[in-house]
């Protein structure tokens, strides 16, 4: 089931956090202690100075010196790809989430939603009879236009689509919302699994999970049909765009009329398909991968359908299976845990949060932030936000590559950006949605109705900016591109990343640099596009985008030589807004922190001077052991680069690391000045 809309042009911290190690027993937002009273930061003051492996130089390798005792110690939990900073806040918030959610009675929609996942023998009990109905429909699909209109119907349904669509700010003017259609199809997660040799057991697992899915569902000679499926998806991939192709903004500003598509993409009953959709013919809309889409359009037209018919259907089950028999879950996990290297299967507390936190995330979030996010916190986040802002002025100001008209650009777009923290200023109201205590497949189905609906809901409108794309209680941050507004939810907003009591460099190390990561995004490779009013615009003078463009490639050759698994190297093309965001992000946040000391000098703690225990708390918030497969699959799908390079990757390029720490030529890190990234 599409859960969420295509997602539209903005940019996250992270692209998932999964629940990590820590028991809900001993997750309290801070542990007491044995008199009862709270404990203070790691360490007194916010780093784990034990985690450290003082037998590895800082510039020989600063993950392994800040982290490798650490790591060293720290298993990765059986039902996790990894575990790490962001996994243990995760953690530590799901714990704050079972507490709440649990409380709630049956009456309440968050409580009925969580009470009809818990309650395994009833849905034992209800068994496959929802899907087998939702099945059969499909399968009595009796023509090309008809199925064309059960892909538009799928955004809101079990179900899967050649073409995806969103609903997003309009690239030329940006104040409305407009339609944007994207390639879709694969249940893979992305292109080069169906094409690269890598990925064959992945492959393997894909096609046997896909045979036994249709053995369920009484599909004559289910291994013939999965084959079908198999060369119909591979089919898919050939004629898709690559990952790294669909992050670049100008390719995806194809604005066409819902007349002017269809000639251009013809092979698919288009006015079906939006009928199935609920959306009236469009004068503009954004086509995002249009050679694909039309590629995909034809492909649609040469394909039998029966065996269309055979990937809907295997489709609808694999989305339901979440929601149906522990032999359709386990069936399920047999194949995704391929994908991440996993040895169990999430506890049934947790998948039972990660639907509510799906379907109802608002309405949890809100009970959320009044027990577990108090006032000051939001302040001093504002406090800050408000640093780092006037931090990047002073870097857009300095900066020796920009021209004077393109800074005063920059400067315009800056000033327009909106900061939210914690939690949106206007709750969404859940209350048309039906959801019963004893009825999961039912909630689901209705709760993903509602929220399509919902999302559809601002096409022709006006951007509502204040609407926000992430749960308050989510371990994340994002820059919402066309719409300018940065969004720090309460989740993230959590020890060791973010303390009122801690240090001042360790705040700015870890909580600032994200401030000035999500910043930056708005000036990278990508946001430069993006103009003050929203709009896609080429506001950069040629100059100017040229020399940064020679900055970025300088950049971007260094993570090329990361190698995260064995044969898996960081792709820069598809990792260079994220690892530009890295480095503006700290660079940006030591000057706030050099600000914030009011000229005086910042105190040596532990024996650490300000500038190490910034660099330390930075290293600590991206610490984090990895499974193999989890990182194949990383650096296959993910734009960010895994977290020991966000760490390996910017600090080289940065001066004031060499100084804190006396890197010098001869470490391996040690880039020569003449060679280091110059972006900001």
């Amino acid at each position: 089931m599409k859960l969420r809309m295509m997602v539209l042009a903005s940019t996250a911290l992270a692209v998932a956090v999964q629940p990590a190690l820590a028991s809900p027993a001993s997750s309290a937002k801070h542990k007491p202690t044995a008199s009862g009273a709270q404990s203070g930061p790691i360490g007194g003051w916010g780093v784990d100075l034990s985690g450290r492996d003082l037998s590895v130089k800082p510039g020989d390798d600063f993950d392994t010196y800040a982290n490798g005792k650490w790591k060293a110690r720290t298993p990765i939990p059986e039902d996790r790809p990894n575990i790490g900073t962001l996994a243990l806040i995760d953690e530590q918030v799901q714990a704050q989430m079972k507490d709440l959610v649990a409380a709630m009675p049956a009456t309440s929609q968050v409580g009925a939603l969580y009470a009809s996942f818990m309650n395994e023998a009833a849905v034992e009990q209800r068994g496959l009879a929802p899907l087998r109905a939702d099945v059969a429909k499909v399968m009595a699909i009796a023509d090309k236009t008809a199925f064309a209109r059960a892909m538009g119907a799928a955004e809101g349904s079990f179900g899967i689509s050649l073409v995806d669509f969103g609903v997003g700010p309009d690239t030329a003017n940006a104040g409305l919302n407009v339609l944007s259609l994207g390639q879709g199809g694969l249940g893979l997660p992305e292109r080069d699994y169906y094409l690269k040799p890598a990925f064959a057991p992945q492959r393997e697992a894909y096609v046997a999970y896909i045979t036994r899915t249709l053995q369920t569902l009484g599909v004559a000679d289910p291994a013939a049909a999965a084959a079908k499926i198999m060369a119909f998806e591979t089919e898919i991939a050939t004629r898709s765009w690559d990952i790294a192709r669909r992050r670049d903004r100008s390719a995806t500003n194809n604005p066409m009329s819902s007349a002017e598509f269809a000639a251009y993409a013809p092979g698919i009953d288009w006015t079906a398909f939006f009928e199935g959709a609920h959306i009236a013919p469009q004068s503009r809309m954004i086509v995002r991968e249009n050679t694909a889409i039309r590629d995909l359009a034809a492909l649609y037209a040469n394909t039998p359908l029966d065996t269309l018919k055979l990937w809907q259907a295997f489709h609808v089950a694999d989305q339901a299976s979440p929601y149906l028999t522990k032999a359709m879950v386990d069936s399920r996990f047999a194949f995704t845990r391929t994908l991440t290297g996993v040895g169990q299967l999430k506890p049934r507390w947790k998948r039972g949060l990660d639907l509510v936190n799906s379907q109802l995330g608002e309405a949890a979030g809100q009970a959320y932030v009044a027990r577990y996010f108090p006032p000051s916190s939001k302040a001093r986040m504002q406090e800050l936000v408000a640093n780092l802002r006037a931090a990047f002025e002073k870097r857009i100001a300095a900066n020796p590559w920009m021209s004077a008209p393109t800074k005063e650009a920059a400067l315009a777009k800056l000033a327009r950006i909106d900061v939210m923290v914690g939690y949106p200023d206007k709750w969404r109201d859940y209350s048309a949605l039906v959801i019963k205590p004893d009825d999961l497949y039912g909630n689901v189905t209705r709760a993903a109705r509602f929220n399509a609906d919902y999302a559809m809901e601002d096409l022709g409108k006006p951007v509502n900016r204040k609407k926000w794309g992430m749960n308050p209680q989510t371990v994340n941050a994002y820059n919402g591109g066309a719409k300018l507004q940065i969004v720090f939810p309460a989740g993230i907003l959590q020890p060791p990343l973010f303390d009122p009591r801690a240090d001042d460099a360790v705040n700015y190390g870890a909580t600032g640099a994200i401030i000035g990561h999500e910043i930056s995004h708005s000036f990278d490779d990508q946001g430069r596009k993006i103009d003050a009013k929203g709009a896609i615009s080429d506001w950069w003078t040629p100059q100017d985008a040229e020399r940064f463009d020679a900055e970025a490639k300088v950049f971007g050759d260094e993570y090329a030589r990361f190698e995260a698994a064995p044969g898996a190297f960081i792709n820069p093309k598809l990792t260079m807004g994220e690892n530009i965001a890295d480095l503006a992000g700290l660079q940006v946040a030591l000057d706030a922190y050099h600000k914030s000391l009011g000229g005086k000098p910042a105190p040596v703690i532990d024996g650490l001077t300000g500038d190490q225990r910034f660099f330390l708390s930075f290293a600590q918030a991206w610490r984090a052991n990895q499974r193999v497969d989890a990182l194949r699959n990383q650096v296959t799908t993910d734009p960010h680069s895994p977290a020991r390079f966000r760490i390996l990757g910017p600090l080289p390029n940065i001066e004031a690391w060499y100084q804190a720490f006396g890197v010098k030529p001869g470490n391996t890190m040690y880039i020569p000045p003449e060679k280091r990234a110059k972006l900001w």
